[in-house]
């Protein structure tokens, strides 16, 4: 049973990796400075590591950070830490940015991602 849930939590690892390359490339066709990064953690499996950044304007910055070993959700302005989520809040906080641009392609606005 728990090699079974280990493996079903490095599937869902390796989806959020590639979900934040995504949600970058997007961010950036938006003009929004962001960056994912992925890395492999020496063990010989590709990919399991993630670190995205984006910078929604007005010095305020989120940080997605995704591996074998958690996931959290890092919001901070003028370099202040403002809030932090890990494992399912995190998450959903990773889709509520990605809503917001999917909400701001649909309509061709550019306004800034909402702050919580």
């Amino acid at each position: 049973m728990f090699s079974r849930l280990a493996a079903q939590y490095r599937s869902v690892v390796q989806d959020l990796v590639m979900s934040l390359h995504a949600l970058a490339s997007s961010l950036q066709k938006q003009e929004i400075v962001a960056t994912c990064y992925s890395c492999d953690e020496g063990d010989g499996r590709d990919g399991n590591t993630a670190s995205f950044v984006a910078e929604l304007g007005d010095q305020h910055l989120v940080r997605f950070l995704v591996s074998d070993f958690g996931i959290s959700w890092v919001e901070s302005r003028n370099g202040r830490e403002l809030v932090k989520f890990e494992g399912a809040e995190a998450i959903q906080e990773l889709q509520r940015i990605a809503s917001s641009i999917q909400e701001r392609s649909a309509t061709g606005s550019t306004p800034e991602i909402a702050s919580r």
